[in-house]
């Protein structure tokens, strides 16, 4: 693959999850709003493999950083990475590695099983390595106390696995190339 390309599909899945944060989030009492932006990192993943979505994910982070108001509820800067959700933010490029990785180690089953344990590997168990150890962090809260907060959001984090497996499947059927971690 060209280095072209490979610069243009980074950075479209940047976009894509900046596109996604405009999608308003759903307050939750624990301060941790329920947002789309994580079905965006299990897609980067999926679909451009880890190296790839794990770069589209950094940049994404990176520009967040810079200032700009892109995740979800407008949120921007380094204040960000100070909140109870700073450790989902660090987390988005280790957990897009995380399933493409898992993608690729299960291409020989069919993608819809393949990419769906891969979202939830990636998006769901490793995210939320990163995001209890930052809530517990910020927050002074005990690891059980920290984990049994986040532990609301699975059920909803498990529907983006679906849809994101989902969509790889859709878009393997029209564009089989487009799915990279299913190379090789």
């Amino acid at each position: 693959m060209s280095q072209d390309k490979s610069l243009v599909q980074i950075a479209l899945y940047a976009a894509l999850i900046a596109a996604m944060g405009l999608i308003p989030p759903i307050p939750f009492v624990t301060g941790i709003p329920i947002t789309v932006q994580t079905l965006g990192v299990m897609l980067a993943g999926v679909m451009l493999g880890p190296w790839r979505g794990a770069l589209s994910m950094a940049l994404f982070i990176f520009v967040v950083a810079l200032g700009a108001p892109l995740l979800s509820g407008g949120r921007g800067g380094l204040g960000v990475f100070m909140g109870p959700t700073a450790g989902f933010a660090i987390g988005f490029p280790f957990a897009a590695f995380a399933a493409g990785y898992m993608a690729i180690l299960l291409r020989r089953l069919p993608i819809f099983p393949a990419t769906l344990l891969a979202a939830i590997f990636g998006g769901i168990v490793v995210l939320y390595l990163f995001g209890i150890t930052g809530f517990k962090i910020i927050s002074g809260r005990e690891w059980l106390d920290a984990a049994s907060v986040m532990a609301v959001f699975i059920p909803g984090d498990l529907v983006k696995a679906v849809i994101a497996a989902s969509v790889a499947q859709a878009v393997a059927k029209g564009l089989p190339d487009a799915i990279l971690t299913r190379k090789g």
